[in-house]
């Protein structure tokens, strides 16, 4: 088969796997969480089965642990979770009264450069939004905890899904050897190089991202709670759970709480703490967790994961937020490839021959 047939051919193949994913988008969402448990949970399984364990057994300890775990936190985490939240709820009223008085008197300090009929249409305006914004918000959250945490309630997902991770951890390894059978003999090494790297890359910064979101997570709520915060609990895990978005679970966290912390407290001192605590996280993230737990090298680009996160959720909802980081490390893993090949062709040198310093040149890596 000419190399023109087989792009061909592994394009149309490409064409109908997106098509297919699409098609049946409504129902994989199982198979999916349960595969991408599998994948994390893969080096615990073969360490099992380094220690004298069966492959069965070891996966399904593995899994049972899982559900173990996740079942107490939701036993211990969902009254304190519903509470707060529906004291958020409730409290919205005073906050919006609060925050419009403060606006008010910053207002009113600016009212010397800004003039009287300035400050009276800016307090107008903050009027007469404020009232439909708070309703739209309460609106927001209040269906959101009538539903029950509807995640909960998709029985098929919390069903499903460890079944589907327990037979993939349990044949793991054989699909792997069947998938690597199955590859073209002529490119099979490539394209094994290009999977080892892909694999590197995505359990480098899945892993790691997951290790650094629960630490911040919990910083965030222990923190927020001592600092006598109200809805600290909430603000904390929230922050710790979207820091899986770059800069997003810090940033969003901490608008959030220092808004809460103005409106709670009647000096700046308190809000400054709330303020440091980020902070300090941020810090630590920046200069210790992330560099010790994902890696420079094998991370993938802050702005790379926002847009492959967006993208997914945008066309295949919850299934396709699971599927953008996978997407994304082998985008970027093929994107170095192509990019590798085209500083060797003749497209990039013209073809003529190239010296050795100018090869080592071309296959060099840019700094970061």
């Amino acid at each position: 088969m000419s190399p023109t047939r087989q792009l061909r051919f592994w394009f149309v193949g490409l064409i109908v796997l997106i098509i297919l994913l699409y098609t049946l988008r409504s129902v994989l969402l199982p198979f999916v969480a349960g595969m991408a448990i599998a994948y994390l949970c893969d080096p615990i399984v073969d360490r099992l089965e380094r220690w004298k364990l069966p492959r069965t057994m070891a996966a399904l300890t593995v899994i049972c642990g899982a559900l173990l775990v996740f079942t107490v936190a939701l036993i211990l985490m969902i009254p304190l979770l519903q509470a707060q939240i529906s004291g958020f709820v409730g409290n919205l009223p005073r906050y919006t009264e609060s925050l419009r008085g403060l606006l008010e008197r910053l207002l009113v300090t600016a009212g010397g450069p800004l003039g009287e009929d300035q400050v009276a249409k800016l307090q107008a305006l903050a009027n007469e939004h404020s009232g439909a914004a708070v309703s739209a918000l309460r609106n927001f959250l209040g269906g959101l905890l009538s539903r029950g945490l509807a995640l909960i309630n998709l029985l098929s997902l919390l069903f499903i899904t460890p079944i589907v991770a327990f037979y993939l951890l349990r044949d793991w390894d054989n699909l792997i050897a069947r998938i690597g059978s199955l590859l073209p003999l002529h490119h099979a090494d490539t394209i094994r190089e290009q999977l080892r790297l892909i694999d590197r890359k995505l359990a480098g910064f899945v892993r790691g991202q997951a290790i650094v979101s629960a630490s911040l997570g919990i910083y965030y709520a222990v923190a927020l709670s001592i600092a006598g915060l109200e809805f600290g609990l909430v603000v904390g895990l929230s922050a710790g759970a979207v820091s899986f978005i770059p800069y997003v679970g810090s940033i969003s966290g901490f608008v959030v709480s220092v808004a809460l912390a103005l409106v709670q407290f009647d000096s700046l001192t308190p809000v400054g703490i709330v303020a440091g605590i980020f902070v300090v996280g941020q810090f630590v993230e920046g200069n210790f967790l992330t560099p010790k737990l994902v890696g420079g090298q094998v991370g993938l680009h802050p702005v790379w994961v926002i847009f492959a996160l967006l993208a997914g959720g945008a066309l295949l909802g919850l299934l396709g937020l699971l599927l953008a980081l996978p997407v994304a490390a082998v985008a970027s893993v093929l994107v170095a490839f192509a990019i590798e090949q085209y500083r060797g062709s003749a497209l990039y040198h013209g073809g003529r021959e190239i010296t050795a310093n100018e090869e080592t040149e071309v296959l060099e890596e840019p700094e970061a």
